[in-house]
């Protein structure tokens, strides 16, 4: 009985002790809300720094260190544990340029140059099916595939700004969203005052959103007139937001402005004063030397748009002389109807492959070069750099995990050129925006996308519906 009574007492130190050795060590870990472990971590800092059995933990929306697994793993103590062996970690990608309800015109029209697209076929759909209800089940459409393809950040032009900012939001991704400004009347602004009046409101509304950065976006030079491009300008500057334009697109774009102005688009922006404020021209393919001295001394932002350039025939833009120069420079995939998807990893390849070929040096746009627009040098040109764009102690907690463990991504010698010219957006397996993941496993957890895929096609054949409709009884160019 005594060597009963013994033993108990034994046992019962022994259980003791383990538990106050285990609260111990607890106490000895930094708490944190995620540790990211085991993966390669590409952070994308200035050093291009590559952690090739690695670690990231997050506490709430930012990141508190980056470094070997190792070392983080002894020093935290998480709430929960993201498994990335197998995996590379990056920051999250950013798309510097698009309009994300335009996915619902996904392969409406192909094979146009961009006036005749433009004019004979999207302003003819758009006035006849741009509504909230659509803007709002394209942004979710839009938002499922970003989310699943690895984009955490995207800038946007388009109406009925207010209901893209209600969906980004609660699909947990960042963005820089442009109440869109033009000249004839559209389906929420019969006039260019009403459109920038929704703009003020819009700002108003989201301006101290920790994820929605609001914008006025002019629609572009040659779709409105002086009077209401410098009206633009001083919005965003009375509120301290950015202007989101597109800018020498094309060789016709030129001419218009050149006949009108006798000048180019970049420096007619800037007799008007438009440059004078934070902002982000899109596609930049017709620039000379003294644009870009121009936009460079400006601090403009631009957003290179290779497939939509491509696909419309647009040209090719001077993306190696841009950095040269010291121009702030990210990657976009432009809308849908024009892409016609928003895989930035896409957009990657596609930029430094194309690159190559219109120098014919096949050193032009090297693979690091083309992740740095997608990431770094993208959250530079929309003005957030010292927030997102790497992985970086103090920044914001958005990054994604792409796996390379398949036949596809096997030999692994270099992880930036796996991320260029191997990884698809297909790949992420993980994305985290703040801290909050949105993606595990594959599964986005932010978006019912069974429900998402079905409005998508319910309104697809309305669209479908009302452009026949549209055809059929003639058209006015959506003015």
């Amino acid at each position: 009985m005594r060597s009963r009574r013994l033993w108990a007492i034994v046992t019962g130190f022994v259980i003791v002790a383990g538990l106050l050795t285990a609260t111990v060590d607890w106490r000895r870990g930094e708490r944190v809300d995620v540790l990211v472990l085991g993966g390669t971590v590409v952070t994308l800092d200035g050093s291009a720094t590559v952690i090739p059995d690695g670690a990231v933990a997050v506490r709430e929306t930012a990141i508190v260190a980056v470094g070997p697994r190792e070392d983080l793993e002894g020093r935290f103590a998480p709430a929960r544990t993201v498994d990335a062996r197998g995996q590379i970690v990056l920051p999250g990608l950013i798309n510097t340029h698009g309009h994300a309800p335009m996915v619902l015109y996904r392969g409406l029209a192909d094979d146009l140059a961009l006036m005749a697209w433009l004019n004979n076929y999207i302003f003819p759909a758009e006035a006849a099916t741009v509504s909230p209800d659509f803007v709002r089940v394209g942004t979710r459409l839009a938002a499922l595939e970003m989310i699943g393809s690895g984009t955490t950040t995207f800038a946007d032009m388009y109406y009925f700004e207010e209901d893209i900012a209600e969906v980004t939001r609660e699909a947990g991704l960042r963005a820089v969203l442009g109440q869109s400004v033009i000249q004839f009347p559209v389906a929420d602004a019969p006039t260019p005052q009403d459109a920038l009046a929704r703009a003020e409101q819009f700002i108003l509304r989201w301006k101290h959103d920790p994820l929605i950065t609001p914008a006025v976006a002019p629609h572009s030079p040659y779709t409105l007139d002086a009077g209401t491009l410098k009206a633009a300008r001083a919005l965003a500057n009375a509120h301290d937001v950015p202007l989101l334009i597109h800018l020498a697109e094309t060789r016709e774009e030129v001419r218009i402005i050149r006949d009108a102005h006798r000048t180019t688009p970049a420096q007619y922006l800037e007799s008007l004063g438009v440059w004078s404020g934070r902002s982000l021209a899109a596609h930049a393919v017709w620039l000379d030397a003294a644009d870009m001295q121009v936009l460079q001394a400006r601090g403009v932002g631009l957003a290179h748009n290779p497939e939509s350039n491509m696909k419309l025939s647009s040209g090719v833009a001077a993306v190696p002389e841009w950095l040269r120069r010291g121009i702030r420079a990210g990657l976009g995939t432009d809308g849908a109807a024009s892409n016609n998807d928003l895989d930035m990893f896409e957009a990657m390849r596609v930029a430094a492959l194309l690159q190559k070929l219109a120098t014919g040096d096949p050193t032009s746009l090297p693979a690091r070069q083309a992740l740095e627009l997608a990431t770094r040098r993208g959250a530079e040109a929309l003005g957030m750099g010292d927030r997102i764009g790497s992985l970086e102690a103090g920044k914001q907690a958005d990054l994604i995990t792409v796996d390379v463990s398949g036949a596809r991504q096997t030999p692994l010698f270099d992880p930036i050129s796996h991320l260029v010219y191997v990884a698809r957006g297909a790949d992420v397996r993980t994305a985290m925006v703040a801290g909050r993941v949105l993606m595990e496993d594959r599964r986005v957890r932010t978006i019912n996308a069974p429900e998402a895929l079905a409005d998508a096609r319910a309104m697809a054949e309305r669209v479908s519906a009302a452009v026949a409709a549209k055809a059929a009884k003639g058209t006015d160019n959506g003015r």
